[in-house]
């Protein structure tokens, strides 16, 4: 029996996931979470094969999360799931130790393939993930500049470039304002960009929002 945790702050789709893994003989849900905090208790509770994690929690970004669950849990397999394009957490989420990555609009079929597939310690992607692989390889000599930016780095400058403001960036990410100033102004002086238009503009250009 695959174990399965599921950690996401929308209680519909932890509700449709468990719905789609209970129709399913060898998997079962051993427990949900809906942050970050709330996930590495579940764990240290309830051991699980694989464990669903969303990109965006409300205290701690998903990939920070990836690391502290693969630094304690190392044996666990983490399929990481989000509503953003493949092209802006995949490589990073593989890259941080995920067993692959699927985007919320996959079909059920498609989940139940990727967790047996983590669960046999293989990697899943799919065929986007695995061009935007092929496409990091070489790239590091001449990689784009936002591939420079640390994770927090990254996640605020999508986030300014959606349209928000520092102090709504501040509330989602659980930091201070001032501190999401210091990494907008890293952001800038990394990506060799003089304010946010630019940086919005840049971001459109490389599709890293919608």
């Amino acid at each position: 029996m695959i174990k399965v945790v599921i950690v996401d702050d929308h209680a519909i789709l932890r509700r449709g996931l468990t719905q789609i893994i209970a129709e399913i003989d060898d998997m079962e849900v051993v427990g949900e979470a809906d942050s970050s905090a709330a996930a590495m208790r579940l764990l240290r509770e309830h051991p699980c094969n694989v464990l669903l994690l969303d990109v965006t929690l409300p205290d701690r970004n998903g990939v920070e999360t990836l690391k502290l669950v693969r630094k304690e849990f190392p044996k666990i397999q983490v399929l990481m799931l989000s509503m953003h394009p493949e092209n802006q957490y995949a490589v990073r989420a593989l890259k941080a130790g995920a067993a692959g990555y699927l985007t919320k609009q996959s079909a059920p079929a498609q989940l139940v393939s990727a967790i047996r597939q983590v669960h046999q310690g293989r990697k899943y992607v799919t065929p986007a993930v695995a061009e935007e692989l092929a496409q990091n390889v070489d790239r590091d000599a001449d990689q784009p500049l936002h591939q420079t930016l640390s994770n927090r780095e990254y996640q605020t400058m999508c986030m300014i470039a959606s349209g928000k403001s520092l102090t709504d960036i501040a509330h989602q990410m659980s930091l201070s304002v001032k501190t999401v100033s210091v990494y907008r102004a890293r952001v800038l002086e990394k990506m060799r960009l003089k304010n946010n238009a630019e940086l919005t503009h840049y971001a459109i250009r490389n599709q890293l929002v919608q």
